[in-house]
């Protein structure tokens, strides 16, 4: 049996995190970028992540991931391969949890693939509230987070690296990340129920 390690990495802090640690208020910055201190702390993380060796990366499409993802193994020693997965993009909550479409980020970012992604890989159903925000239901969230352990079961890589985002990795892990907090963590541990 292959023993395989999952290596939970939330991404550094955005400008929405910034913002939003100030005054409680979502700033409305949709698919927020990573501040300069969160480019610092991918730096540090990078340093930590070195000598580790890496199969696969999974990123989360939104731009704070993709940005940590790039930071941290764009020139990393195992040359491990990139990929794009929504199933653990951010529970969206929040402005800064509204994504962009694969065009867009593709002209963003263009090494990487997105041509896998429907033109909406964020949840868009149902009533939007006075912010325009799509809630996500929490049942939906654990689908996905179920469809994401199916996803890491059926990998056949030993070590794979899930850049992620917080309230995510909350309900996957039962722990509450700090910007580019790095946690190795296994599908047989049981993950924290989501709580409203």
């Amino acid at each position: 049996m292959i023993e395989r390690t999952i290596l939970c990495i939330r991404h550094g802090e955005s400008t929405f995190n910034a913002a939003y640690a100030a005054d409680g208020v979502d700033p409305l910055l949709f698919d927020a970028p990573l501040t300069e201190r969160g480019q610092e702390q991918v730096a540090a993380a990078r340093v930590t992540l070195r000598d580790r060796s890496i199969d696969l990366v999974l990123t989360s499409p939104l731009t704070r991931a993709i940005q940590t993802t790039l930071g941290l193994f764009a020139d990393h020693p195992s040359r491990p391969s990139i990929m794009v997965e929504p199933l653990h993009r951010e529970r969206l909550e929040s402005s800064c949890d509204q994504g962009r479409s694969p065009a867009d980020l593709k002209a963003a970012f263009p090494g990487i693939a997105f041509d896998h992604l429907p033109a909406t890989w964020w949840h868009a159903e149902g009533e939007t509230d006075a912010r325009g925000i799509h809630i996500e239901p929490v049942e939906v969230l654990l689908a996905r987070m179920e469809a994401f352990v199916s996803l890491l079961k059926g990998r056949a890589e030993t070590t794979i690296a899930v850049v992620g985002h917080g309230t995510f990795f909350h309900h996957l892990t039962g722990r509450w990340l700090n910007n580019c907090e790095i946690l190795p963590w296994h599908w047989d541990q049981a993950p924290a129920r989501p709580q409203e």
